[in-house]
């Protein structure tokens, strides 16, 4: 249960930040169209975008870039990060819930709704902001969508702790995220999938990639007339052929 003394301190940390966060877009300081992703998707079969930036020069590598800058789509499993940094936050949560499937667990819905408009996640823009209608399935029914390029800001601000969440919980959502950790990198990441209003399979890889205390963001987002149950594993095996093919995973970025 929700004490009310946690719920005054999660709303007034809510008004001190003043703010809205909009997970709007990452800024682009040079954006690189690269052929080997274009290949990469043509060869596979894929439709979609990926794109990934290096955080300490801002440079973006994309594939489609019109798709991940201006096409918003339901966030599905992916929406789990912001679930769990809002469950957390307000003490509906004592842990992180499993990340492992898109079903989430359900928030109370004027909270919920406090922090959506708090982020600005699925806003088509300051002033026309999501307003959740269906609390159990909101992230899946096409209500809420976001673009591939709020998604990658999301994860960016996550992993730096910019969110406006206490960073005790971000740093939790973090650690709950992290797939594969060793030597030579770091590897954190989300999947979601979905069915669009048009009948079309979507899925989602968000996370990060960490070389030598080096930080690299994307987003791989696709889209498919066929579903595929396995499509989380398919998903995440593409993420890491087009980073290997980046030269990602050797320790040497």
């Amino acid at each position: 249960m929700v004490t009310f003394a946690r719920k005054i301190i999660g709303m007034r940390y809510l008004s001190f930040i003043a703010l809205v966060l909009l997970l709007s877009s990452c800024t682009f300081n040079a954006v690189e169209q690269d052929s080997k992703l274009e290949n990469y998707f043509k060869e596979n079969n894929l439709n979609g975008s990926f794109a990934i930036m290096d955080n300490g020069t801002g440079r973006f590598t994309v594939h489609n870039l019109k798709r991940f800058r201006d096409s918003s789509y339901l966030p599905a499993g992916t929406f789990g990060i912001v679930q769990a940094l809002i469950g957390l936050q307000t003490g509906q949560f004592t842990e992180v819930p499993s990340f492992s499937t898109d079903s989430l667990p359900l928030l109370e819905k004027r909270g919920a709704q406090a922090w959506m408009d708090s982020l600005g996640y699925g806003a088509r823009n300051d002033k026309e902001r999501f307003k959740i209608n269906t609390v159990d399935s909101f992230w899946l029914d096409n209500s809420l969508k976001i673009t591939p390029d709020a998604q990658l800001g999301l994860i960016k601000q996550l992993y730096f702790g910019q969110l406006p969440f206490f960073k005790a919980y971000q740093e939790t959502v973090k650690k709950a995220l992290v797939q594969e950790d060793n030597t030579l990198y770091q590897l954190g990441y989300k999947t979601g999938t979905g069915i669009l209003k048009n009948g079309n399979q979507i899925g989602w890889v968000v996370g990060w990639i960490e070389e030598n205390n080096h930080a690299y963001f994307f987003v791989l987002n696709t889209e498919s007339s066929t579903a595929q149950e396995n499509l989380p594993a398919i998903l995440v095996d593409h993420v890491k052929n087009i980073l290997k093919g980046q030269g990602f995973f050797e320790g040497n970025r």
